[in-house]
């Protein structure tokens, strides 16, 4: 895009075109929704503004000052949409649906608690009360998500202590209830359910309990308490004892559960506190919920793509997308541990505004405060320490699911280190072993994928040569390996690893060679992990955090570890068949068993003559003792 005339205008972005530069000219002043597009047409950020003007024209002004984040972002823009709206809180409203819709690269992606249950409340004439995972807009009354199953069982158990209501699924009508087709219950006869469904409870008495479990469930404890406190006493004037005793037990019951609410705040307000915790390019949000000073539960919103954001920012986000999805009440105090700038703090201001019209409740603004000394900052440092918490286990189950990402990252530096042609997706490695130029052995493992696949693994035992030399062990087992029956048997490598230096390296590219293949071959050698390729004069070394080294390096050790076992396996194989099988009357059953119970053929010879007795028999013992002790 070309430059504008005026130091103060937009100054151009990466690779736009003139067409962008007349609307940026032309936007309007009126708050609304800003799309930004790339070159093909995708939306690659939404974002709300006061003043449209204002703030797109912000993003092409001053870009020294950019983060790196917001300059990449500014890099791509090729196209821009805006939405006028009416209102701030409808364009909130409105990016917060855009962004769940279009997803856009470079917006700070916010993930809903869409597992965790919640209490609703249906809006029938007779309502019920369960637990959904779904929110539908159909009149009825949302209490959650809880995060704690067992503080959920509890407030069950307590509705079921305190209220009789209805368990059935009937839909109850007065035309159903005066037909009499419905027939009374199990929990009517157990007094769990007062027989609405029968004409036994009116409709209105069942509206009044309905009312006090909503209050319950809002935290508002203190006033049910006084209530029942009052409706005892006076049942028991009236001489009503047994009324009087229903109505100590549920307030037995729901004094017990007042006292399991943790008390954090002495003054009994209701107020949400926010904290946020961030790591590279994630962090979690939680809100504490504290209703008449108790603290009622917690909710947890994880965000990724957040590298370059500043807290102020997650935090505003947190706050938008709560304050927009919740169906909690809104409560006295808000505390922050971030104070909000102008705009942010308008929007948040009208929207709460209009969520307090939702509930039909007259008050004054909510005081947003952020808290540093006294209790106020106790809480919000109890609640940024859970949010830290809640981090740290959110990035080792994200380090756990990401194992197939991470071996997929080794394979890709791999290749650019190696400037291979595709992505080694199957990797061969080689490893010799022997003992002073005896029992010469080479393992062959194979990692496809980045990963072990032990099918694949094969053992070759050596004798193409004499003595020890390891060019010619190399040479026999990549011959093997890549003509005969193998050759049809395994799918060809897109890359070969060797354990060893220059000269292995080296001879294992002209067999392939002289066999007319044309794979890639490396190799590592121990002692500095130093990484040879065939023909250079020099090797080269990696940094030991690489991934491809680490990859390499686990292949190395897997090939290693697979030819000292079989290594080890024929050397006791050997050991039985020139020592322990030629003592007369041994067999080989006799000598395993000699060799699980003493370790070696050398022990064996060193044994008392009672120690081979208990493992062998008197006969074999003096047959051992006479044989190595003659």
């Amino acid at each position: 895009m070309a430059e504008l005339d005026r130091h103060d205008e937009p100054q151009g972005t990466g690779g736009s075109s003139q067409a962008l530069d007349e609307k940026l000219s032309t936007l309007p002043t009126s708050p609304g929704v800003y799309q930004f597009r790339n070159e093909k047409g995708r939306v690659i950020y939404v974002g709300k503004a006061k003043n449209l003007r204002n703030r797109v024209r912000s993003y092409f002004r001053n870009r020294q000052q950019m983060s790196g984040k917001t300059l990449v972002l500014v890099n791509h823009i090729d196209d821009l949409e805006v939405i006028i709206t009416s209102s701030e809180v409808e364009a909130l409203i409105l990016e917060n649906n855009l962004i769940k819709e279009l997803k856009p690269r470079y917006n700070i992606n916010l993930k809903d608690d869409k597992t965790y249950p919640y209490l609703v409340i249906t809006s029938e004439p007779f309502p019920r009360i369960f637990l959904t995972r779904q929110l539908r807009r159909d009149g009825s009354t949302f209490f959650g998500p809880y995060t704690e199953a067992g503080q959920l069982r509890s407030i069950l158990d307590l509705i079921g202590t305190l209220f009789p209501v209805r368990s059935c699924r009937h839909r109850l009508t007065p035309e159903t209830i005066a037909s009499g087709k419905i027939k009374l219950c199990l929990d009517y006869h157990i007094e769990k359910c007062k027989g609405p469904c029968a004409g036994l409870q009116p409709e209105g008495e069942y509206l009044a309990m309905i009312d006090e479990i909503v209050r319950l469930l809002k935290g508002k404890t203190s006033a049910m308490i006084r209530m029942l406190t009052e409706r005892m006493q006076h049942h028991a004037a009236e001489l009503r004892f047994e009324q009087a005793s229903e109505i100590k037990a549920q307030l037995e019951s729901l004094k017990r559960y007042a006292e399991r609410q943790k008390v954090v705040a002495g003054d009994g307000l209701d107020r949400d506190v926010f904290a946020v915790a961030m790591g590279e390019d994630d962090a979690c949000g939680v809100v504490f919920k504290i209703r008449e000073g108790k603290l009622l539960g917690s909710q947890r919103i994880y965000m990724n793509n957040t590298e370059g954001e500043s807290p102020a920012a997650l935090q505003t986000k947190v706050l938008e997308k709560y304050y927009l999805d919740t169906i909690e009440s809104i409560p006295d105090e808000i505390l922050l541990h971030e104070a909000l700038e102008g705009d942010e703090e308008h929007a948040l201001r009208a929207l709460l505004k209009t969520k307090l019209m939702e509930e039909q409740r007259e008050r004054k603004n909510v005081r947003i405060i952020v808290p540093l000394i006294g209790e106020k900052a106790h809480l919000l440092e109890m609640c940024r320490q859970n949010a830290r918490h809640h981090l740290e286990e959110f990035l080792i189950q994200k380090q756990k699911r990401g194992e197939a990402a991470r071996e997929h990252y080794g394979l890709s530096a791999l290749r650019d280190v190696l400037r291979l042609p595709s992505l080694p997706e199957r990797i061969e490695c080689f490893d010799n072993s022997h003992l002073q130029g005896t029992d010469y052995v080479s393992s062959m493992v194979c990692f496809e994928k980045g990963r072990p696949k032990k099918s694949d693994y094969r053992m070759f035992r050596l004798r193409s040569f004499e003595g020890s030399d390891d060019y010619a062990a190399m040479e026999e087992v990549v011959r093997r390996r890549y003509s005969g029956s193998l050759s049809g048997e395994l799918p060809l490598p897109d890359l070969i690893v060797v354990d060893g230096g220059k000269g292995q390296v080296n001879t294992a590219y002209r067999v392939l060679e002289s066999l007319g293949l044309t794979i890639p071959v490396i190799g590592l050698a121990k002692r500095i992990e130093e990484i040879f390729t065939p023909h250079a004069p020099d090797p080269f070394n990696l940094a030991k955090t690489s991934p491809a080294l680490k990859l390499l390096q686990q292949l190395r050790d897997e090939a290693h570890r697979f030819a000292i076992t079989y290594h080890r396996k024929l050397r006791r194989e050997r050991t039985l068949q020139t020592e322990l099988t030629s003592i007369p009357g041994i067999g080989e059953k006799t000598a395993f068993r000699l060799l699980e119970k003493f370790g070696s053929a050398d022990a064996v010879s060193r044994a008392t003559f009672e120690e081979l007795k208990d493992a062998a028999g008197a006969r074999t013992a003096g047959a051992i003792r006479q044989f190595y002790h003659p």
